[in-house]
């Protein structure tokens, strides 16, 4: 009994074997074989591959079909442990758990290919991000915050100058705060006014002053070097015109913002930049494309008045020079129907004194004829062809009594309600009246019955 009892794991699972053609020839065939099966002590391991279910399927049917065994052109191997038919690979796997390097208690656990030694060089590109930031991202973003927030420059500037007097310390930052306002001021749309009151503030606030200029200088030097390109711009590529025309109108709100201050007295505009604009519309008439001919007419529209006021008091006729060449454009050149509208309206414009109204008159001496605001506040009325006229219309009297006769404006109000009182011959008309008439007396009628 003891014997053919094991306790051993997996004993006892060969007792009852399915019908294999391997099985059967060892059974009937060799005891020695038989032996070695039935003493098999190691616990079973699932395969890595499947036998074929078609010759599986096949020698189960001959088994319980009694076919004959040896019919099998290849009868399959018994299931023995040592074969290396029934688990492939298997010798392979042994000798690479044999020869592996990986231990249990090893720290950590480093996949292959990969190197634990990282390169310090490696992060030196993000030192940007991690780090402090530039002197050319702060300003990026405050200039970036004034744009969209142009509003806030009063309560914000004072800041923005304390940081800069901070950071702003050597000749070279200097420089190169100069190159960054005056590009941002020149590549952002509708900047240039508020780029020109930040720079107004920083020449009077920067402490910084190196022997090649303080930031006023330096920033005057900057905008030289485009103006020496003025001829060659106007005749570049519309991408060259494009720049060139927003560093013109940038320099025209510089001219109008920029302050010198003197030792008595109010602060004068930079002289300067008068006769730069001078020789920079000079420099757009000289080739009247569309783009040249638009700029030249807003940096007018701009600094016209200003500019024509200092020529007259300097005695220089440069203003009634640029409004002839603006008439020769218009005689000659071949602009499109819109820009000459344009150069239309402007000498319009400067013939009215740039739309300026002198000081009115006193109050109390104003008239129609020395006061161009004297009707200013007056209604505005409309007639029935929807004609407007106001106070100052000739026959405004006339027109407004027409109004007043035509519509009924004077009622008797009844001083106890407000209501108001109409005429009865005037209420209904005589149909109506019959009609209301009858409706009353059939009404009656329907009572009394």
């Amino acid at each position: 009994m003891n014997d053919s009892f094991d306790r051993a794991p997996g004993a006892g699972r060969t007792r009852n074997l399915p019908a294999d053609p391997g099985l059967a020839e060892s059974a009937a065939g060799d005891c020695d074989t038989k032996t070695t099966l039935f003493n098999q002590r190691e616990p079973l391991r699932q395969p890595r591959t499947s036998p074929p279910f078609a010759e599986s399927n096949i020698s189960t049917a001959n088994v319980v079909g009694g076919g004959d065994f040896k019919r099998q052109s290849k009868p399959q191997q018994s299931i023995n442990a040592n074969s290396t038919s029934a688990f492939p690979g298997c010798n392979e796997v042994d000798s690479l758990v044999k020869s592996s390097k990986l231990s249990a208690s090893a720290p950590e656990f480093v996949p292959s290919g990969i190197n634990p030694y990282e390169d310090p060089s490696f992060y030196d590109d993000d030192d940007s991000y991690y780090g402090e930031p530039t002197l050319a991202d702060t300003v990026t973003d405050f200039l970036a915050h004034l744009s969209s927030s142009p509003g806030s420059f009063e309560s914000d500037i004072e800041h923005i100058t304390g940081m800069l007097n901070s950071w702003v310390t050597t000749e070279e930052l200097l420089k190169e705060l100069v190159e960054l306002i005056y590009t941002q001021s020149t590549a952002i749309p509708n900047f240039s006014y508020t780029g020109a009151r930040l720079c107004n503030y920083l020449s009077h606030h920067l402490i910084v002053s190196p022997p090649s200029g303080n930031y006023r200088q330096l920033l005057l030097q900057r905008c030289r070097k485009e103006y020496e390109q003025r001829d060659v711009a106007v005749q570049g590529d519309p991408e060259t015109q494009k720049k060139f025309h927003s560093f013109v109108l940038f320099l025209g709100e510089l001219y109008l913002n920029l302050e010198i201050k003197k030792a008595k007295g109010p602060p004068n505009r930079a002289n300067i930049l008068l006769t730069a604009l001078k020789d920079l519309l000079i420099s757009l008439f000289s080739k009247p494309v569309d783009a040249n001919l638009i700029c030249a007419v807003k940096l007018l529209k701009l600094t016209g008045s200003v500019l024509d006021d200092a020529w007259k008091e300097s005695g220089k006729p440069h203003m009634e020079e640029l409004i002839q060449r603006i008439e020769t454009i218009l005689l000659d050149a071949t602009c499109s129907r819109d820009v000459r509208q344009m150069l239309l309206k402007l000498v319009e414009l400067r013939s009215s004194d740039w739309g300026r109204v002198r000081a009115a008159a006193a109050a109390s001496n104003a008239t129609p004829d020395n006061d161009p605001n004297y009707f200013m506040n007056e209604p505005t009325f409309y007639t029935e062809d929807g004609t407007p006229f106001t106070a100052a219309d000739p026959e405004y009297a006339e027109k407004y009594q027409e109004i007043l006769d035509r519509q009924d404006y004077f009622h008797d109000l009844d001083g106890e309600n407000g209501n108001e009182i109409y005429d009865s011959e005037d209420e209904m008309e005589p149909e109506i009246e019959e009609a209301f008439e009858n409706f009353c007396l059939e009404a009656e009628r329907k009572r009394q019955q």
